[in-house]
C-alpha cells in the first residue's frame, strides 16, 4: 500500500485511505512502521470509515514509534472521526489535533 505523504522537516504527515479497517490495517501498519521518520501525523480527513481494528492499528503504531523514541499524532476535522475517537476514548491515548498544521507544530 502506498499512502500519500507530506514532509515538514522531521515530521511526516500520512493521509489515510477512505477506509481504515480490517482489510487495510495490516498494510497501513506496515507502511507507517516502515517510515524512516519517527515523528508521524496521521491525517484522517480522507477516511470515511474507521473500525476497531483501524483504531487498534493506530495505537499499535504509536507504541512501536514510542519504543524507537518517536510518536504518533492524529489530525482530523472530520466530525464523525473525532466522535469515534472521543466515544472510544482513543483521544485520551493519542493526541488529536484539529489541523495538520497544529499537529506539526506540536512536535516543536
Amino acid at each position: 500500500m502506498n499512502l500519500s505523504t507530506e514532509i515538514f522537516g522531521a515530521v511526516m504527515v500520512v493521509h489515510t485511505p477512505e477506509e481504515l479497517g480490517e482489510d487495510q490495517s495490516d498494510n497501513v501498519r506496515a507502511f507507517l512502521e516502515s517510515r524512516e521518520r519517527q515523528k508521524l501525523i496521521v491525517d484522517l480527513d480522507g477516511t470515511e470509515t474507521i473500525d476497531s481494528i483501524g483504531l487498534e492499528t493506530l495505537l499499535d503504531v504509536q507504541d512501536t514509534l514510542r519504543e524507537k523514541g518517536g510518536d504518533l499524532r492524529i489530525a482530523t476535522t472530520n466530525y464523525a472521526n473525532r466522535k469515534i475517537l472521543e466515544v472510544t476514548r482513543i483521544d485520551s491515548m493519542l493526541e488529536v489535533f484539529d489541523s495538520v498544521l497544529d499537529a506539526v507544530k506540536s512536535f516543536a
